[in-house]
């Protein structure tokens, strides 16, 4: 197939999948700005989109600063929350008896408000970039716990019993079977995980935190500048957006067989 036959074909299959969301976030921004420029209402209790934009460019520097120390809180805690579900959700799968005495404490964790949690980490380790780590961890380490746990039950028990019956060992079936079938779970949790990774980041810096996208919102929500709240929360979830679709990309990167799977329209 041509270049010039695969270019028009490609912005066909890109219009597919982003025009429906790309329209109806679009309407509902012009809505917004209609809206506010018919009805007249106050820019301090409703500005406008295009008053977001130009005071979200005219403070850039400011948002950009916070937003590369609530990025850093967020990649050093999904990492360590990353990290820390693999290595449990291995030792259950090798210890049956470990995962009966640690799920209802992971879980007994999802159910602490954060509201309450929040402050007493920051009390426990300060001011810095460790508690927010903790605090993102803890939002997104326990579905990803739950994919890579359900992602090894669902290896082929035949596939297993094969292996064991040539020889190989409980870590060897584990690496060749076990681990390869967790990985749409393991994608899958990733993709939940990451959407709460930011949220997570921006939480603890409203408990306590010198710089990041929480400590602009709240400090723009007291100042009376509701433009620029909104500025930093489109920053938040524009970050939120990169990191899912990167997740999204490594994923087909390491499965490119998902690709062929899908249908041609």
């Amino acid at each position: 197939m041509s270049n010039a036959s695969a270019m028009p074909r490609l912005f066909a299959r890109i219009f597919n999948h982003a025009g429906p969301a790309v329209a109806s976030v679009s309407a509902l921004v012009l809505g917004w700005e209609a809206y506010v420029q018919l009805s007249g209402i106050s820019p301090t209790a409703l500005p406008a989109p295009s008053r977001v934009l130009a005071q979200g460019f005219e403070n850039r520097e400011a948002l950009a600063g916070h937003t590369l120390a609530t990025l850093q809180a967020t990649l050093f805690g999904f990492a360590s929350s990353l990290s820390a579900a693999f290595m449990f959700s291995t030792l259950i799968d090798f210890f049956r008896s470990l995962r009966r005495a640690l799920f209802p404490v992971f879980i007994i964790t999802q159910t602490l408000p954060l509201v309450a949690i929040a402050p007493l980490i920051v009390l426990w380790f300060g001011f810095g970039l460790t508690p927010k780590i903790v605090l993102v961890a803890l939002v997104t380490f326990f579905p990803m716990l739950v994919a890579l746990a359900q992602g090894y039950e669902s290896t082929d028990r035949d596939l297993s019993e094969l292996l064991a019956s040539m020889g190989a060992s409980r870590w060897r079936i584990f690496i060749m079977a076990r681990l390869p079938s967790a990985r749409p779970y393991f994608f899958a949790g990733l993709r939940i995980s990451i959407t709460y990774a930011v949220v997570g980041a921006i939480f603890a810096e409203y408990a306590g935190a010198a710089r990041g996208l929480g400590i602009y919102i709240l400090n723009a929500k007291n100042n009376f500048r509701p433009d620029l709240v909104l500025a930093a929360v489109f920053v938040s979830s524009t970050l939120t957006l990169l990191l899912f679709g990167a997740t999204v990309l490594i994923q087909r990167a390491s499965m490119p067989w998902l690709r062929l799977s899908e249908p041609t329209r």
